[in-house]
């Protein structure tokens, strides 16, 4: 469990960034999978999701999650929003309500934790290229805004996601970032004839585009086996015909 730096100093709020520890599952999903949409047990995933809203000390025994599809769609939850058993299908959510923990789910992606200050409101963002791509960050950012945000209260941390190094990239995708923006051409690495992608910095440089200038980035690559994080990438490496999530939740107390 990971905490950020400059989200811990607020105290209206709880948050965390989860690794693979401590969990129920086995196998290739070993320790703490939280992903509902993985082919792992469900009664080991539901386990271990109560593990996480115990380490977080939190009253609330269910976590908001999306059915994320790689998007630019988002969720506003306030008090007229009903729940239902079916998921929301997006990749970021809203919310100013109290004792509501939202959360995302990764593995490499990266996973954004937002809150504002002035408003009481916090945001949750799944952000993988291709959501990031479509503008997710964007659409979260400007809807927050609209309903009385501040920029100049707002702390965005970027957690835990695969790194430069670990992100090597193949023609296509090249094209269609730079096809975007020609000067997203600093995101790119060459090393050997082959091209590598630095997600981070592409997602840093979005939020401080919105003029976000409290911005947090926790280093820890997803797919280097030593910090203990599930990763897509690294499993697909091994040959292994699925993976664990990673969660990554927040809170207003």
């Amino acid at each position: 469990m990971i905490k950020s730096k400059k989200l811990s100093l607020v105290k209206d709020i709880k948050h965390a960034f989860f690794n693979k520890l401590g969990g129920k599952s086995q196998g290739i999903y070993k320790s703490l999978n939280c992903g509902l949409g993985s082919a792992d047990k469900k009664k080991d995933i539901l386990s271990n999701l109560k593990t996480v809203i115990r380490k977080i000390n939190t009253k609330p025994k269910k976590i908001i999650l999306l059915n994320q599809i790689h998007s630019s769609k988002f969720y506003y939850i306030d008090k007229k929003t009903k729940f239902v058993k079916k998921k929301f299908s997006g990749d970021a959510i809203i919310t100013n309500k109290k004792n509501i923990p939202i959360g995302v789910l990764t593995a490499d992606c990266a996973p954004i934790l937002i809150h504002d200050q002035k408003n009481k409101m916090i945001a949750a963002i799944h952000a993988g290229w291709k959501g990031a791509y479509r503008g997710v960050i964007k659409n979260v950012i400007k809807f927050m805004l609209k309903k009385g945000c501040d920029t100049e209260t707002m702390t965005a941390v970027i957690g835990p996601c695969i790194s430069t190094k670990n992100y090597q990239v193949k023609q296509d995708f090249i094209k269609k970032i730079l096809k975007k923006d020609k000067k997203n051409k600093i995101f790119f690495k060459k090393i050997k004839n082959k091209t590598y992608f630095n997600l981070n910095s592409y997602i840093c440089s979005q939020l401080k585009s919105l003029n976000i200038k409290n911005i947090e980035i926790i280093n820890k690559d997803t797919f280097n086996e030593k910090n203990n994080f599930f990763s897509a990438r690294r499993s697909i490496s091994r040959n292994e015909n699925d993976y664990g999530r990673n969660i990554s939740i927040i809170m207003i107390n």
